[in-house]
Order: structure tokens, then sequence, then C-alpha cells
């Protein structure tokens, strides 16, 4: 582009008189800049791996212990080596070299260090054995036990005075294998309002021959297993569910997150993009110091690579399996408008571009007027494709010359960023059509304007609504929510913007401009695209998304029925799906186990005996038993989300023993059974992690509105889910217009009436509930 900037260190002429050498002093400087920044760099995360590789230990700690312990024994007069210099000298020569008082300097700290070391040991040990209680998960809400209060105070002593990001993770627990007989017992009960008497006790014989015959064997790896690796189930559950999958990622497996719901901090897309962009990468500096709270209970392992990531890279030659590759010190991110690429470096002078700089590299790129190359404004449709297709494209194309250059120019960069050429937002003239167009556009977009190979993708639209699309294989969407919380909370209240609605500060007069990729994308390429665009639209335009905030109450009516609102909702949600389909269905419900180390998710089966009894009575209107039942079910609930966060759940164990049994050859009627039944309604809440971030009671405006994904049966629903203070819930629904069996608009109706059904049994007006 015109803006190109090519700095050249030195040049060279040769003259009558010699060697005429002339060095550019601006560009050394910044090659002195950038090696500087380098270090630091390096030298930050050399110091935060000690400091975590002593953990709960620290070097004060060290030097409190030597100086300590050496005290000690000048004041008692004793050898401070404990006899260990005598032992050492009787094999080497120490005396030649070392006085007496140095050999007694030299032994106390050899035998200090070791009673440290000691220490470190001891308080990890503790601190994992604490952790690996989960008692206080069954306290009652607002109540704090006795054993509980002690518990924590044992942690926050063990756990040292400053924790940083990744201290807890070599003291977290590791994921236990629940017994056999235990997971085949709960699956029979999940399953049992699903199936008729017949069925359930054909399913009864499979799980009995199971657990008597083929199960003890496959348990026997699966527990060799979980003693060697740090956790049993989450490699095979990245490479199987995510990276193996050769269908299209886009809608299947990506996921969205949207901008605020009511607030519009300004129009200007340059200043929004440099405010998002900049509170990015003040994060990732964060993420890269270790300097993010972390929480003693929960494993932050993939935070590593939210950044700088690739984690659908396909093998080279390879249509089996994908892979997940993390590059570091990237400098630049890649940023795509009207199907033209650029990379755009985010530092200089030796520091990270400031908001309004990032504006005015983002002007360029807005202004900039000229046209894809052949096959660029597309491109990124092989990402939105079937993955074979891309495989195969990617090796023959993509491996070698230009394009290559280009490509590593956006898998290396931290992250992507789509200038967007639609415009969207809610309005309040029409909620329903807005919010609905404006959850596509986070999901799929054009099919080709995302990069969707990429761990997440920033989009910010013409007039100045933003949102991200991330990728799933990596990490699950609380850890993309952390970030995103950041960014929110940093952009309108902390950087801000001038009354014109520019970032505030200044443009810089002597900041190169982006660099526009160039591509040499042959016609047999071109139509590889377009294949993969005509599959992407395909299975895009079949998505019936809708969105609806609803605030005819929140959290807050909810707790004075003394319910909890997780379990008030999925109640609801299945309470809503009978009216839809007049059935019940397999129900997935994502809950985290993060309280073990590189935890990710577990399901939890939230349609059950419970829940369907009191759904049959909300048909038949019997209101006198109704509030009875829906406790009943709310602590089934409740007691089966417990069990799936401390290790106790069913499917990854089943999903775990599947894969051992096809290692092993060997088949599994009942098994296979399992693993196909379809989730005919998958769902998720989207949890608020850092409520100190946002003032939702003078501002619950300032919050995420949630996000969503795509239904996960073709004849299914997709519900996601955020509460946002005390009285609002966003809810996020996607299915299929190809299935004469859903309607997202119908379902968003009749969750909206349970919700409000379910509250009306309590009659809060008449202050039953206090």
């Amino acid at each position: 582009m015109a803006e190109a900037h090519q700095a050249v260190a030195f040049q060279f002429t040769v003259t009558p008189d010699g060697i005429d050498l002339q060095l550019c002093h601006e560009a050394l400087r910044q090659i002195y800049l950038s090696g500087l920044h380098s270090w630091k760099k390096r030298f930050i995360r050399f110091k935060n791996g000690v400091m975590t590789g002593v953990y709960p230990g620290s070097p004060a700690g060290f030097m409190v212990v030597v100086v300590s312990y050496m005290s000690y024994n000048k004041y008692k007069q004793l050898d401070p080596s404990l006899g260990l210099i005598a032992k050492l000298g009787q094999h080497i020569p120490i005396s030649r070299y070392m006085s007496t008082d140095s050999q007694k300097i030299v032994g106390g700290v050899l035998v200090g260090t070791g009673l440290w070391v000691t220490i470190i040991m001891i308080m990890r040990n503790v601190l994992k054995s604490l952790l690996s209680w989960h008692g206080w998960m069954h306290a009652r809400h607002g109540s704090v036990s006795w054993s509980t209060r002690v518990w924590m105070v044992l942690v926050k002593v063990f756990s040292g005075r400053k924790p940083m990001l990744y201290s807890f993770q070599n003291s977290l627990p590791r994921l236990p294998v629940p017994s056999v007989k235990d997971t085949c017992r709960r699956y029979l009960e999940s399953v049992r309002p699903l199936m008729d008497d017949e069925q359930f006790e054909r399913m009864k014989g499979l799980a009995k021959d199971f657990e008597k015959n083929l199960g003890p064997r496959l348990q026997w790896y699966l527990k060799l297993k979980s003693w060697w690796a740090s956790n049993y189930v989450s490699d095979w559950w990245e490479e199987y569910i995510y990276l193996r999958g050769r269908g299209p990622i886009m809608v299947n497996s990506n996921y969205y997150a949207m901008d605020f719901l009511y607030v519009f901090p300004t129009s200007i897309q340059a200043a929004r993009a440099g405010n998002a962009i900049h509170a990015i990468m003040l994060y990732r500096r964060k993420l890269d110091r270790a300097q993010i709270k972390p929480h003693f209970s929960s494993c932050l392992f993939c935070l590593f690579v939210l950044f700088s990531s690739v984690p659908s890279l396909l093998t080279v030659g390879s249509s089996l399996s994908d892979t997940l590759q993390h590059m570091n010190e990237s400098k630049h991110i890649a940023v795509y408008h009207k199907g033209r690429f650029y990379k755009v470096w985010m530092f200089y002078d030796g520091r990270l571009l400031l908001p309004r700089e990032i504006e005015q590299q983002m002007e360029r790129i807005l202004a900039d007027t000229s046209e894809p190359s052949p096959g660029e404004e597309k491109l990124a449709a092989l990402t939105a494709g079937e993955r074979t297709p891309w495989a195969k494209a990617r090796e023959m194309y993509f491996s070698r010359g230009k394009n290559k250059l280009s490509l590593d120019a956006i898998e290396k960069a931290a992250f992507v960023v789509t200038l967007d050429d639609t415009e969207q937002r809610y309005k309040e003239a029409n909620p329903v059509k807005s919010l609905d167009s404006y959850a596509k556009s986070l999901l799929h977009g054009k099919c080709y304007d995302r990069w969707f190979d990429k761990s997440f993708n920033l989009i910010v639209f013409k007039n100045g609504t933003m949102g991200l699309n991330a990728e799933h294989s990596w990490a699950d969407a609380p850890i993309v929510g952390h970030l995103w919380e950041h960014v929110l909370s940093m952009d309108p209240l902390k950087l801000g913007y001038n009354e014109d609605g520019h970032c505030r500060g200044a443009p810089h007069p002597n900041l190169p401009g982006p660099q526009r990729l160039q591509w040499e994308i042959p016609a047999e390429c071109q139509e590889v695209i377009e294949a993969s665009l005509t599959v992407a639209r395909t299975l895009a335009d079949d998505v019936d998304s809708h969105i609806f905030p609803f605030s005819d109450f929140g959290k807050g009516l909810i707790k004075k029925c003394r319910t909890s609102p997780d379990a008030f909702i999925q109640i609801a949600l299945q309470l809503a799906h009978y009216r839809d389909k007049g059935k019940f269905c397999l129900t997935y419900e994502a809950s985290m186990t993060r309280l073990f180390r590189e935890g990710r998710t577990e399901t939890v089966r939230s349609c059950t005996m419970e829940t369907c009894a009191f759904v049959r009575s909300m048909i038949r209107d019997e209101t006198v038993i109704c509030r009875s039942l829906l406790k009943q079910a709310a602590e089934k609930h409740q007691n089966m989300y417990r069990l799936a966060m401390t290790g106790g759940g069913i499917d990854r164990h089943l999903f775990c023993l599947y894969v051992v049994s096809k290692y092993l050859g060997e088949d599994s009627a009942f098994l296979k059974e399992v693993l196909s039944e379809p989730w005919r309604l998958s769902t998720s809440q989207t949890p608020l992690q850092q409520v100190e971030l946002f003032d939702l009671v003078r501002h619950p405006e300032y919050v995420s509105s949630g996000g969503g994904f795509g239904p996960v049966a073709d004849d299914g629903y997709g519900v996601s889910y955020i509460i946002v203070g005390d009285n609002l819930i966003n809810f996020h629904i996607s299915s299929k217009h190809s299935s004469p069996e859903t309607d997202s608009h119908r379902f968003g109706g009749n969750i909206r009436q349970a919700m409000v059904d379910i509250l009306a049994l309590f009659q809060l007006d008449k202050k039953d509930i206090k």
C-alpha cells in the first residue's frame, strides 16, 4: 500500500576515496529497542518460571531459612553442615581449596537449602491435599460451615503470600477416575426418563454385561493413564472431539462473544478497534508477566495458548487430523478488510502502541483503495469449509514462496482482526431482527471474512460495535470470557474516548504503516476456495439464530425462591422443550473440571426423573405439588453439577473407556450405543468471572451480553445464557432451518413463558418467600 515503509539499516557506495558507509541511526535504534524488549520479556519469563517452580516458597523464604539455620547452629556451637563437609572431605580434598570457616558456610548453605526444599515439598503436598477436598461445594448458599472456614484458613496459610498466575498448577490434584460401577449406575439413572420399560431393561442388561466383563479391563488401562498423565481426559478430548473432525469448524465448533447490549462507546470503527486491540495486548502483557490474579482452585493452563495460536493448523500432507500449535513472541496482528490482509506491528520505539496509534493504523487500512489480488478476498473460506480440502490446498499452494510468507504472517499473528464493512447493533425499534443478525454475523459472517482457524478473531463492525469469534479446540469459553471481560472493562471506562469519538492521545508522526500481504493464488486453488465457500454458505444459511434479553426478572428474584439460578433456568429449559416438542430429550449442560490439573469440561445430564416429574405436573396444572417437585428437581440438578465438577461425571469417563476399547480392538455394544445418542438440547451458561471489574448495581449495562454457539444436533437446539446482575438474563438460541421440528424463535417464546410460569408458583407478590 502507499503507506508502506521500508527501513534500511545501512548503505554503502564505492568511491575513488574508498567505501562510503552510511548508517541509518533510526533503524539501528529500532533494532536495539526491539532486542531490549525481547530480552526483558525473556528475563521476566525466567523470573516467573523460577518463582512458580519454588512455589509456595520464595527467594526471601530461602534467605530466612538459611540465615536462621546458620544463626541457630552458631548460637548452639554446632556444625552447620551436620557432618556433610567431613564426609565429603574423605573423598574430595576440600581442605586444600577452602578454609574451615568457608567449609562451614558452604555446608550450612547446602543443608539449609535442603531444609528449604523439604519445607516447600511439604507445603505443596499439604496444599494439594487441601485442594482435593470439595466439601465446601456442598454448603447451603449463603452459609459457611466451620469445616469450610478452617479449610479456607489452611489454604491461605499454605498458599504463600503472593501467588502468581500459574502458582497453583503443581498443587492442583489430578482428575480422579470414577468406578465403572458408579458410572454405569449414574448413566442408567440419567436415561431412565427417556426410555420405555423395554428399552430400559435392554440397556440395563448391556450395562451389567459391560460392568462385569469388558469394563474392568478398560478401567485398568485408564487408571494407568491417570497415574502417568496430568489429566486422563484432556488430551484425548482435544484430539478426538476437535482435531480429528473433518467437518467445518465454523458453526459446528467455533463460538462467539458479544459486545455491550445497550452501550455504544463510539461509532468510529477505527477508534473502537484501537482501544480493543490495545486492551487485548495489555492482557497479553499481564499474561506474559503472570500478573493475572489466579484462583486457587482453577486450572489456568489453557491461558498459555490464548495468543499466537493456530489451534487447527493442519498437518502438512495429512487429512486425518489437525494439530495444535503455539507460536511465541508474536509482535504483530493480522487484519482483514474488504478482501485484503495486512500485517500490523504492535510495537514501536520499544513499546506497545497506544490506542490512538493503533487507531491510526486502522485508519490507514480503511483508507486503502487497492483491490484484493485474485483469490485473496475469499481465501479464508478455506478455514470455513471441510478440513480435508484445506489440508490438500495448504500443502499444494501455501507451503512455499510468497503464499507461505503471507500465511505465516496470519498464523503467527497474536490474533486476527476483521474490520467488517457491515453494521450490527441492538436496535430498540427492531430488537429481534437486529440481535439475530448480530449473532449470525459473529458466528459465521460472510463465511470468508473470519480466519476460523485462529484462536480468536476480534470483529469490529462499521458502526463501532464489536465481538469475538473463537476456535474451540485449544480451550473452552470461560478462558475467552476472562479475556473479553478485561477488554470490555478497559474500553469505555479506563481507556475512554475523546468528545469526537476518537481514542485519547495523538497520532504518531513517524509510525510505519501496515504491510499489505501478497498472494499468488492460481486458478486451481481459487476453485477449491469457491467449493469450500459453497459448503460454508450452505451451513451458515441453515442456522436459525435467536437472541433475546429476558428482563422480566433475574437471579435476584430466583434466589428469593431459595433456588439455584442455574438449576431454575435448566428446569425452565426442560419445561420449554416439552412444550415445544411434546417430549423430553437427552440434555447436555457444560460444567467445568478446572478444580483439577488441565481440567476442561464435563457434562451435566439435566433431564432427570425429578425434572420430568415437575414438568408433567406443570403440564397437568397440579400447582399444589409443583413447588415441592421443583425443589426436588433443583436439588438433584445441584448434586449432579457438583459431581461433574468434582470428577464424578459420567460422559468423560465413558468417552475415555470407549477410546481405550478402540485401541485394544474391542467392540462394546454398550459404549457404542451410549456414545451414539444425540444431544438434542445442548446448553451452557456463560459465567461472569471477574465481578470486581463491573459495577452491576450502578451500571448493569456495562457487561457483555454473552455469547453463543451453533446447534449440536440437526433436529435440536443450542442454548447459551448469561446471568447479568440481578435483573437480566440473556439467552442465545440456535437451531437449523432445515429441521421441521425446531424453530429458535418459537423455542425462545417457550423459554420466556416457562420462566414466568415457574416464578409464579412462588407468588412473591404475596411475600410468601422471605
